[in-house]
C-alpha cells in the first residue's frame, strides 16, 4: 500500500455531542461536532496529497433541515420505502441548495413549464437569452419563451440554437452564445436560460459565468442525466481535445426547474444513460436508495411518473447536501465522481459523443468496484449487485474494445483529481453506501483492473 503523507482530514461521525467542538484525535485528524443534533453530520476533507475522504450518509442528519409544505432544504433524511404512486404529479417539490446568500431552489414536478411564475420570479432584468440545441428547440423552445413572457410584457427574449451533441461542447460552439449575447446588446441584468441536457447546461452556465464577468442564469434540464446531476451544483464548462470538462468554472444558477414531462420525449438510450448517476448516489452514500432502485429499476425504465419523480427528488437531495457542504470540490464533493475517472477516459479515448456520458460512467463504476474488490475493501456481493443493477438499466459493464491500458493511463494522468502528480480515485470501502476519495492505494490493484478491462 502507498503510504500517506500525513493528510489533514475531517472525520465523518454520527456521535452525539452536547456542545459544538473541534476535537483533535491526533495530529492529522479533526472531528467537527454539532450541538443538539440526534445524529450530527461530519465531514472528512483533506488539503494535502494523498487525500482520503470517507463518506457514509446512513443516519446522518444535514446541517440544515427544514420542511415548509413540500420544501426540503439539503435534506439527508433516510430514504423511506416510498412507492412510486405516493409522489404527487402536479405539486412541485422544492429541494434547496443551501449556499448562504447564493442558495437556490430546485423545482421538481410535472407540468412546471406551464407555471410561468416559477421562472419569472428568478428573472430580475428585462432581457433573457435562451440557450438550447437543434433537437430541444423544436420540442420546448416555444414553451419556455411562453413561460418567460406570459403576463410579463416587459421582458424581451432572445434565443440561440446550438448543434446537438457532446462533440460540440467546445470553444467554437461556446462563442456562438457570446456572439448572440453581444449582437443582442444584452447587459449585466440579463438572464441566460439553459434548456437541454448536460452539454447545454454546462455551456450556458460557463457562458453566463464569463459574459460581462458574470450574469444570472437558470437551468431547465430535459434529460435524466441533467435533472439528477449536472444541472445542480454549479459545475460549468467545455471539453478540450485532451480531456473532458478541463475548462470551466463553478457558477451557481438562480434556480433549477425540472419539468418531468420533458422526459416523455427522451430517447431510450438517453433515459438509460441518466440512471448511471442515480445508481451512483446509492453506491457512495445512500444504501437505502440503492435498495429502492433494485426494486424499482423496471418501473424507472418504463418511465413510471411516480418512480421517476422520486428518483429525481432523492438524487437532487443527495447532490444538494454534498454541494452545500463542499461547493468547490475540496474533498467531499469529489466522491460524487465514482466511476468518472475511468468513464471520462472512455469518452475521451473513443471520441466525444460516441459513448454517452452515463454509458461511460456505468462501465467506469464497474471498473472502480472491481478495483475496490481487488483491494479487499468490499465483498463480492456488492460486485454482483452492481453488475445486476447496471444490466437492468441496459448500460454497459465493460469499456469499448478499442480502449487500451495505455489510453486509460494517458487520459487519467490529466484528470482533474490528480494532485501533485498523484491520481486520486473514488472507491467503495466497507458496507454498501460507503466510499473513499484517496490516493493511498496499492498501484498494482489499479494496473490489474486496467488489464482486466482493456487491451495491453
Amino acid at each position: 500500500m502507498a503510504s500517506s503523507a500525513n493528510p489533514f482530514s475531517l472525520s465523518l461521525s454520527s456521535e452525539l455531542a452536547s456542545n459544538t467542538s473541534l476535537h483533535c484525535a491526533n495530529s492529522s485528524e479533526v472531528f467537527l461536532r454539532f450541538p443538539n443534533s440526534p445524529a450530527p453530520p461530519s465531514l472528512r476533507s483533506s488539503f494535502v496529497s494523498p487525500i482520503k475522504i470517507e463518506l457514509n450518509r446512513v443516519g446522518v442528519s444535514a446541517l440544515k433541515v427544514s420542511r415548509i409544505g413540500s420544501r426540503i432544504s439539503a435534506s439527508s433524511t433516510p430514504v423511506m420505502d416510498q412507492s412510486p404512486s405516493q409522489t404527487s404529479p402536479r405539486v412541485p417539490t422544492v429541494v434547496e441548495v443551501d449556499l448562504g446568500n447564493r442558495s437556490y431552489p430546485i423545482y421538481i414536478g410535472s407540468g412546471l413549464l406551464q407555471q410561468p411564475e416559477l421562472l419569472q420570479r428568478h428573472v430580475h432584468g428585462k432581457r433573457a437569452l435562451v440557450v438550447t440545441n437543434t433537437t430541444i428547440a423544436a420540442l420546448y423552445l416555444d414553451k419556455v419563451v411562453d413561460a418567460l413572457t406570459r403576463g410579463n410584457p416587459n421582458i424581451s427574449v432572445e434565443s440561440v440554437i446550438l448543434p446537438d451533441g457532446e462533440k460540440y461542447k467546445n470553444m467554437d460552439t461556446l462563442m456562438k452564445v457570446f456572439d448572440k449575447a453581444i449582437e443582442s446588446r444584452l447587459d449585466r441584468r440579463c438572464t441566460f436560460v439553459a434548456v437541454g441536457g448536460g452539454v447545454i447546461g454546462d455551456m450556458c452556465g460557463f457562458a453566463a459565468a464569463a459574459f460581462l464577468r458574470g450574469v444570472n442564469f437558470i437551468q431547465i434540464p430535459t434529460t435524466v442525466m441533467a435533472q439528477v446531476d449536472s444541472s445542480v451544483g454549479g459545475k460549468t464548462g467545455i471539453n478540450h481535445p485532451l480531456g473532458k470538462n478541463l475548462i470551466g468554472a463553478f457558477y451557481q444558477p438562480q434556480c433549477v426547474l425540472i419539468d418531468t414531462d420533458t422526459l416523455n420525449t427522451l430517447p431510450e438510450r438517453e433515459l438509460a444513460s441518466g440512471f448511471a448517476e442515480v445508481i451512483k448516489y446509492g453506491l457512495i452514500r445512500d444504501a437505502e436508495f440503492f435498495e429502492w432502485q433494485e426494486k424499482n429499476m423496471q418501473a424507472l425504465m418504463a418511465r413510471d411518473p411516480g418512480a421517476l419523480a422520486y428518483a429525481i427528488k432523492r438524487s437532487c437531495e443527495n447532490k444538494a447536501e454534498v454541494v452545500s457542504l463542499d461547493e468547490k470540490e475540496s474533498g467531499l464533493r469529489a466522491t460524487l465522481n465514482l466511476g468518472h475517472t475511468f468513464g471520462h477516459a472512455i469518452e475521451t479515448g473513443v471520441g466525444y459523443g460516441q459513448w454517452l456520458h452515463g454509458e461511460a460512467v456505468a462501465a467506469g463504476m464497474v471498473m472502480a468496484v472491481d478495483m475496490s474488490y481487488r483491494l479487499g475493501w468490499i465483498d463480492d456481493s456488492i460486485v454482483k449487485r452492481v453488475h445486476n443493477i447496471i444490466k437492468q438499466a441496459k448500460l454497459p459493464i465493460t469499456p469499448p474494445e478499442s480502449m487500451t491500458v495505455e489510453m486509460f493511463k494517458s487520459v487519467m494522468a490529466v484528470d482533474k483529481k490528480v494532485a501533485d502528480g498523484l491520481l486520486r480515485l473514488i472507491l467503495l470501502k466497507g458496507p454498501l453506501g460507503n466510499c473513499v476519495f484517496t490516493g493511498d492505494y496499492d498501484r498494482k490493484a489499479l494496473d490489474d483492473t486496467l488489464r482486466a478491462f482493456a487491451k495491453s
